[in-house]
């Protein structure tokens, strides 16, 4: 997509596309067309929603069609000159002023104000830090409906409050290893045959740390590190996807290296499981049990939506496994504007017993559908 890092143009290449064609519009579409394009494949293909090989470059290629397009001034140039007509601008430049924030400000994942930071500059090594611990938040189908806070139990380790990570008791310090010197590592050399040979592990004494403590610390039992029991809030965003993951910085484990931060904490919001209601993306199914007089006559039925029954008329002869379709009754699209639907499934329900008289009746009911001079022409 792009040569080199820092004020490097743009090289046209033959797999390039056409920006209208990555965002899936006409040369015409205007501006509101352009930006609807761009939020439904970014969300799509967002590399925090998205884990399959190739949605990151996918991304990359619609932030970039999406930030010549929105641009009045890049994209006259790009349509009188193809690509020769961006090829002057430098990364930066090419997305600086494109309204990336606005579009993902609400959507719980990261995109931050800076897309060209994040995707398209050189990436720059990640201050190290503690593990990130991923726990699931069960929120039910309501919560998913309108949005609303979820509260997290989980534990994690955190730096000894007593020792500061140290391992090592109040007024007393770790030292180094004497048998490794404080590498941590123990090294043999010897020499075979003219060839020389050096070999590393681990050191037992130390295992690895380069420290040795005299005296642990009563609180940690000279680990540096305790077990500790936190809740927090977190805002579960209207219509939230299946495996939505929600970062909360700094809430993860802590490092064992001093001065390194803690790992964050990843929450992925699953929908609780409901009995009235399963969910498939935005849309809904229900599956309701339907008399057999009900299917065969038609009549009304009382139908769970997440905002309560409502009366479904069923028309007459529904056969077993007929669906029918309530618009609009599903969840919000996450990302996108309206709501999915909610189908209702019908499962044709036979009564195992019958009376004497129902009996009498399905027989005669039996006879007359046997019977062709009795039936509508």
């Amino acid at each position: 997509m792009c040569q080199g890092l820092q004020g490097a143009a743009i090289i046209v290449t033959t797999a390039k596309r056409d920006y209208y064609e990555v965002l899936g519009i006409p040369r015409g579409a205007d501006e509101r067309a352009i930006k609807d394009a761009f939020r439904t494949g970014a969300l799509k293909y967002h590399p925090d929603r998205n884990k399959e090989p190739g949605a990151e470059e996918r991304f990359k290629e619609i932030a970039e069609a999406y930030a010549v397009l929105s641009d009045p001034k890049k994209r006259a140039e790009y349509d009188s000159a193809g690509f020769a007509g961006v090829a002057g601008f430098s990364p930066e430049d090419l997305f600086r002023g494109a309204d990336f924030q606005s579009i993902f400000s609400d959507f719980g994942f990261g995109l931050g104000g800076d897309i060209f930071d994040r995707f398209f500059r050189q990436p720059r090594a990640a201050p190290p830090h503690g593990d990130d611990i991923e726990i699931d938040a069960v929120v039910p189908l309501e919560t998913i409906a309108t949005g609303g806070d979820a509260k997290i139990h989980f534990k994690r380790l955190v730096t000894c409050a007593d020792c500061g990570g140290t391992g090592a008791k109040k007024g007393t310090a770790p030292h180094a290893c004497p048998g490794c010197g404080g590498t941590g590592q123990k090294t043999r050399e010897r020499r075979e045959h003219g060839i020389f040979f050096r070999q590393s592990a681990t050191c037992p004494d130390c295992h690895g740390r380069g420290t040795v403590i005299d005296h642990p610390c009563p609180r940690c039992r000279g680990d540096g590190q305790e077990q500790q029991e936190e809740s927090l809030v977190v805002k579960v965003p209207a219509g939230a996807d299946d495996g939505l993951v929600l970062r909360v910085p700094g809430k993860g484990y802590a490092s064992r290296q001093q001065g390194e931060a803690p790992g964050d904490l990843l929450i992925v919001v699953r929908a609780a499981p409901d009995e009235r209601l399963q969910r498939d993306g935005a849309d809904l199914w229900h599956l309701h049990e339907i008399d057999i007089a009900d299917a065969v006559l038609g009549g009304e039925i009382s139908v769970p939506t997440l905002g309560g029954s409502i009366l479904v008329r069923v028309p007459p002869g529904t056969q077993h496994n007929a669906q029918l379709r309530l618009r609009g009754k599903g969840l919000p699209r996450y990302g996108a504007s309206g709501h999915g639907d909610l189908y209702v499934r019908m499962a044709l329900k036979v009564p195992a017993r019958l009376s004497s008289e129902e009996r009498r009746l399905w027989e005669k009911l039996r006879e007359l559908r046997h019977t062709p001079a009795t039936r509508d022409p």
